[in-house]
């Protein structure tokens, strides 16, 4: 069947916020004084949210400094969520060609809602989205299906006529636990190997229209 509606992560898939991430993450780290951590040791740790993120950052310490820790990074987050973090290179032109194409597009993220509303409102392109899922939209995130399942039932639409575009093992998982199609993003944050499922992998964005669910 054709596909009819896509739903995507964002970081790592449609942005680029590594940068902003590792500068929150020191920030918070600096007040417990602890070591800065590097960019490539931010990426090891991103993929299942802003608390799992401190939890890992912040190893050893008790719940009332996780609890600490957690508001110092999201505060800072939020109000830095676009200081350095960009769209990937090709996401505004492939978005308006999909969209052109009659395409539903969607984003189900593991970063709180009102966050990622804000950080693709800076960076133009949240005109792109029907709808946009966050970890704190449902009881569940992923690598659960429900939030896909949810779009799907939201939007009139069947598994087979969804697919999923992700970067990591949550996107794939949450992606096949829906019963719909997925695509690895391997330019993202996630290792390779946790694409070793998907439906099809790409290595940018723009590829995402080269897919036969696209030209078909």
């Amino acid at each position: 069947m054709p596909i009819k509606l896509i739903i995507f992560d964002l970081d790592g898939t449609l942005t680029d916020s590594l940068a902003d991430l590792t500068d929150a993450t020191n920030h918070m780290l600096a007040r417990f004084g602890r070591p800065a951590l590097g960019c490539a040791e931010v990426r090891q740790l991103v993929g299942q949210g802003a608390r799992r993120l401190v939890e890992r950052a912040m190893a050893g310490a008790s719940a009332e400094e996780i609890e600490m820790a957690l508001a110092i990074f999201l505060g800072y987050n939020e109000a830095h969520i676009a200081d350095k973090t960009r769209p990937y290179p090709g996401v505004a032109e492939t978005l308006d060609l999909l969209k052109g194409s009659g395409r539903v597009m969607t984003v189900v993220s593991n970063k709180n809602a009102a966050l990622c509303r804000k950080l693709l409102a800076l960076l133009g392109i949240d005109r792109f989205f029907a709808e946009i899922l966050g970890a704190d939209s449902l009881p569940f995130r992923k690598p659960s299906p429900e939030p896909l399942l949810k779009l799907i039932r939201d939007l009139g639409v069947s598994a087979a006529e969804t697919v999923m575009v992700g970067d990591s093992i949550n996107d794939i998982a949450a992606g096949k636990g829906a019963g719909v199609a997925t695509v690895g993003c391997t330019y993202g944050y996630g290792d390779i190997a946790e694409l070793a499922e998907a439906t099809y992998r790409i290595d940018r964005f723009a590829a995402l229209v080269e897919l036969p669910f696209f030209t078909t």
